[in-house]
């Protein structure tokens, strides 16, 4: 059976902390308050553990989960490399509502699902989520709710989707605003072999940080928004993607 602490209550908290660690070391799931929206959580390195999260969420490997980390040095790590742009945009919205695309460091023994060697890593703000962060390392983090469902703004809704598949939910109140991070793809600034980087930073889902902001740090490196049509057919696919999964 789950279990649910208020970490509002500083001895829940405590006895919430420890039990979650030790989920995430069995290769359980947990929930955690984040500053967007709250999460379904797994050990990034675990793959049983990461197939047993898109299982919860009735996800397939074509949807892996962003990373989430305690610290902004941790990118260096999990990254193959970090573009003068991309550590501008750590320093302006780090921690925070920011999710970035890069090429994922190849050295590393990990298994996300269907990633094309990318990863998405995101330092979220708050108490809970920075502490826990600090002492499991990196965690696999998809937002607390079924597929096609909205995303958990507190614990009990994430409890009555997701039941018993998750061992132990850090409860903090309700989201801060509910919306979820905005998620850019800064692939391109990277170079590959020989060639010199072409592309800019691409928006794929908008969300907290708005583009206005990341154009005051990108400048032109910011790809242009899509046009009518190309938003409604990208709407479009991502609704029928939503429909099959």
């Amino acid at each position: 059976m789950s279990s649910i602490f208020d970490c509002g209550d500083e001895a829940q908290l405590l006895a919430g902390m420890r039990h979650a660690r030790q989920a995430i070391s069995r290769g359980e799931l947990i929930v955690m308050p984040t500053d967007t929206v709250y999460g379904v959580a797994a050990d990034a390195f675990s793959p049983a553990a990461v197939q047993r999260l898109l299982d919860a969420k009735g996800r397939g490997r074509n949807q892996p989960p962003p990373v989430l980390v305690g610290s902004k040095e941790v990118v260096h790590a999990l990254a193959e490399s970090v573009p003068e742009p991309v550590q501008r945009l750590i320093d302006a919205f780090w921690p925070g509502g920011l999710t970035i695309v890069l090429p994922a460091q190849p050295s590393l023994v990990w298994d996300l699902g269907d990633t094309e060697g990318t990863v998405a890593i995101r330092m979220p703000e708050g108490r809970v989520a920075l502490e826990l962060l600090a002492e499991t390392g990196p965690l696999a983090v998809s937002s607390a709710n079924l597929t096609g469902r909205d995303a958990a703004i507190s614990a009990l809704d994430a409890e009555r989707m997701l039941g018993d598949s998750v061992s132990v939910y850090l409860a903090d109140g309700l989201s801060r605003d509910g919306i979820a991070s905005t998620i850019i793809d800064a692939t391109s600034l990277v170079p590959r072999g020989a060639e010199p980087t072409t592309g800019g930073v691409r928006i794929l889902r908008d969300g907290a940080v708005s583009r206005e902001r990341l154009e005051e740090v990108l400048g032109d490196l910011l790809e242009p928004a899509e046009s009518a049509a190309d938003a409604e057919s990208a709407a479009d696919a991502e609704s029928a993607a939503d429909a099959e999964s």
